[in-house]
This record gives C-alpha cells, structure tokens and sequence, in this order.
C-alpha cells in the first residue's frame, strides 16, 4: 500500500511539474521537450529534491520514450524511407564519421588511449532520436528539406548503434565471445524484421477487422512493451556474458 502511495504522489509531481515548465517554456519559445527538461530539474535531487530516487522512476521514463518512437515509427512509410536512401547514408555517414573522428583526435589529446578515444568519439556522435525528432516536429520543419535532412542522420545513427556496440568488447579487449554478440545482434534485428512482415502485421490485420478499438491499443501495448523487453534480456545476456 506504500508502494502504491509513493507511486500516486510522484505522479501528482512529475504532472504537475510539467503542467507549470512546459507552458512557460512554450511561451519564451524553448519548445515543450526543454520544459520538461526544466521540470525535471526543479523537482529532482538537485533541486527542489521532491522526488529524490531517480532508479526508482527510470523505467518509468524509458518506457515513455519507448512509446514516443513507436509514435514516430507507426508515421513512417518505408516507401519514403527507401527514397531516402541516398541522404541516409550520405548525411548519416558523414555525419557520423566526421564526429566521431573529430571527438577521438580532441579526446586523445587528453592522454586518453586510442581505442577508449574512439569509444568516447562514438557515444558522443550520437544523438536523442526521441528529442531531436520532436524538436523538428515543433518547429514544423518536418515536412520541409532540412527536416527530411535531419531525420535522415538520426535514422542512420540508430543503424550505427548496431556495429557500435558489437565494436565496444574489441576496443575493450574482451574479444572473447565477441562474434557471438555479433551474431546474438544480427539475430535480433532479422528476427524483428521477420515478425513484423510475417506475425505483426497479420496480428493487426485480425484486430483491426474485430472491430474492438481498444484492442488495437492493448496489441499495440503488448507489442511495444514485448520487443522492450526482448531488447533488454539481450542487454542483460551481454552485460552477465563472461569476459
């Protein structure tokens, strides 16, 4: 019954935070996804510290951005996608590659070892798809060509997380093992590909000819919270694997 209590009262903070930050930041222009950065800040440890163990709320909030790119995901047509190809890997590429060795050469003049350079060069190359792509919506660029520009190097970033993390046991060391979480990696990828083609899809084409609307949200809740949680079993396997 505590549980439940401390859990209603974070909410009646984290909701009334936001109800207060985002129109003030709406209103001086920042954007919403600022503002609740802004909440965040004010209620958490190091600030007001009305809610001060944050593990306790992270899935919370990891589930939130899941559902923010499934959003993003069902707006996309992967006839569009393919059109894009060309930008993608371009942009994406350069992008990517530029940044990536540019931060290495800055993070090895501290000293630092090439292969933890070229780790930190890697991370900081990338950037929040769920931010970068609600900023673009809210200043309504999406539709026009630096918003097409922009969403082409965030998709090619989530491409490269792939090879990135299968990189990170080598620049390690550990390379024991490392072509099994290759190939746990690849496996993963085709098998999503596989089930969207040949088990999503005809799932929702069942739910959708029921004719029971709520059973389209409950598919889609299951779906998401499933591919969740197969992703963080294949985090556990490679954090738990033995080096």
């Amino acid at each position: 019954m505590a549980m439940a209590n401390d859990f209603l009262q974070s909410s009646v903070i984290f909701l009334s935070a936001a109800v207060v930050a985002v129109p003030i930041a709406q209103r001086f222009g920042l954007g919403s996804v600022l503002g609740y950065l802004l909440a965040g800040v004010a209620i958490g440890p190091w600030g007001l510290g009305l809610i001060s163990d944050v593990d306790e709320i992270l899935h919370f909030a990891e589930f939130g951005v899941v559902l923010l790119l499934f959003l993003i995901g069902l707006e996309l047509n992967p006839k569009k996608l393919w059109q894009m190809r060309v930008p993608i890997l371009g942009l994406g590429g350069a992008q990517v590659l530029v940044t990536t060795l540019v931060l290495s050469a800055i993070a090895s003049l501290f000293g630092l070892t090439w292969q933890t350079s070229l780790a930190i060069g890697m991370a900081l190359a990338l950037s929040s798809t769920a931010i970068a792509l609600r900023v673009i919506e809210e200043q309504g660029l999406a539709g026009g060509e630096t918003g097409q520009s922009g969403f082409a190097v965030l998709l090619f970033q989530d491409i490269a997380v792939i090879p990135m993390l299968a990189l990170l046991p080598v620049l390690a060391g550990n390379t024991a093992g490392n072509w099994d979480d290759i190939l746990w990696m690849l496996a993963g990828v085709l098998g999503l590909l596989i089930g969207g083609h040949y088990l999503i899809r005809p799932l929702f084409r069942y739910v959708v000819m029921s004719g029971v609307r709520e059973l389209f949200t409950v598919a889609a809740l299951l779906l998401v919270v499933g591919i969740a949680a197969s992703c963080k079993s294949w985090v556990y396997r490679w954090h738990l694997a033995p080096s």
